[in-house]
């Protein structure tokens, strides 16, 4: 009989055996920045699908709804996707332009997550990402949809084999990033 199934989610390895280091001390003042140096990191490392993101929102009842998408950009420390205005993400962000977002690079053992308030960009900058997409069938896509998160909060997560993660929490607002 197989082990329950606890006991072996318990003995799965959680990170690789080489982890970077990561000095939070003298991280970039702009979280935009770190970003970029963290997405750069893991294109380099040949990671499969960098610009993944966990994208969550929440609709007019309040129910909860992730998906994963893919960054099309990052622009003024605005964080771009885009999709269809039909599906659940586009009804929840017209009802309540607020979403999560999460980046996971297990191979790196980092994990950033960036919390907004979401705007929908020009039909201009839409008709754009439609065209760039790959075997794109049709000219245009009335449906379709780019918008920008503008973070109120970027957390970025380097794991530690000894649990000491390091937690690095940037706000709105605030002059400096601060150790979680």
């Amino acid at each position: 009989m197989d082990a329950p199934l606890r006991d072996r989610l318990r003995a799965l390895s959680s990170f690789p055996e080489s982890l970077p280091f990561f000095d939070a001390q003298s991280a970039p003042a702009d979280a935009a920045e770190l970003f970029r140096q963290w997405l750069n990191d893991a294109i380099d490392a040949g990671l499969t699908a960098p610009h993944a993101v966990s994208f969550a929102t929440a609709g007019p009842t309040g129910h909860v709804t992730s998906r994963i998408l893919i960054l099309k950009d990052l622009v003024d420390g605005r964080w771009v996707v885009a999709g269809a205005r039909s599906t659940r993400k586009g009804l929840d962000l017209a009802a309540n332009p607020q979403a999560a977002m999460t980046f996971w690079w297990p191979e790196l053992g980092r994990q950033v997550r960036v919390v907004g308030e979401v705007e929908e960009l020009s039909s201009e900058v839409a008709a754009a990402d439609w065209a760039a997409r790959p075997e794109v069938t049709t000219p245009a896509n009335p449906d379709w949809a780019a918008w920008a998160l503008e973070a109120s909060e970027v957390e970025f997560w380097q794991a530690r084999h000894d649990r000491q993660h390091v937690r690095l929490r940037y706000r709105a607002g605030e002059a400096t990033p601060h150790l979680v």
